[in-house]
């Protein structure tokens, strides 16, 4: 059975909103099951197939997946082969509804620069046609413009997500 993304949520397409300059909400329905969406986000084996957006997927990940554990992901460029180091730490982990993080970008080669720490929460709610609703927050952004970043490639990331969960050996 192929699960696909279900991209008609009030009104035809994922919903992203930035609430304030430095901060970011994204809600997104798929129709696999949450167990499923689940083991995409804890799995390192699963995280590295769909984790960047489309131009700068991940190559390598690193995942302790219990509350204080540490986890750290490098996407690579398709254009040029520049890499993005990112990482953090888990802070809450209960299967399979809720997931928080820190999340830093690495180096000086990001706009937010090094030291800028976000939050990032995911919660995953079971939907009544057994698929899942995810509401995805992300806080601490440095500016209006750091959120749009990051919205768009998270938004691009979910695709890729979707992707592996339609897939009939996704997670």
């Amino acid at each position: 059975m192929a699960d696909a993304a279900d991209s008609t949520i009030c009104g035809g397409s994922p919903s992203a909103r930035r609430s304030g300059s430095d901060s970011l909400q994204i809600t997104r329905k798929f129709s696999a099951a949450r167990q499923r969406v689940w083991l995409a986000w804890t799995q390192p084996d699963a995280i590295v197939r769909w984790l960047g957006p489309s131009d700068w997927p991940a190559v390598e990940v690193t995942a302790e997946v219990r509350a204080g554990g540490a986890w750290r992901a490098c996407l690579r460029s398709r254009n040029d082969d520049r890499l993005l180091w990112q990482s953090g730490r888990y802070l809450i982990v209960e299967p399979p509804e809720r997931l928080e993080f820190t999340f830093a970008w690495e180096g000086s080669s990001h706009e937010d620069g090094p030291g800028v720490e976000t939050r990032v929460a995911v919660i995953l709610e079971p939907t009544a046609a057994g698929g899942t609703l995810m509401r995805f927050s992300q806080t601490g952004l440095v500016s209006r413009e750091s959120a749009a970043g990051h919205s768009k490639g998270w938004e691009s990331t979910f695709e890729r997500l979707a992707q592996l969960l339609r897939q009939q050996d996704g997670y």
